[in-house]
């Protein structure tokens, strides 16, 4: 196993973790009730998937 001969910079090791962080999802509009949902995802307010009803939803009334 290769071992460090010298101890990384503070610089070094921030320059290299620049890209390591946390991305919202991006989120479309439900053609059906125009409500948000993560793409390629069942709608969550709907339950439809790509026009067509893939998760029955109770309606609270």
């Amino acid at each position: 196993m290769a071992h460090p001969k010298r101890r990384q910079s503070k610089t070094r090791t921030l320059k290299r973790r620049t890209h390591d962080k946390a991305v919202a999802p991006t989120l479309a509009v439900c053609p059906n009730c125009s409500g948000y949902y993560v793409y390629h995802t069942v709608c969550p307010t709907c339950g439809y998937y790509r026009g067509k009803v893939a998760v029955v939803k109770e309606t609270a009334e």
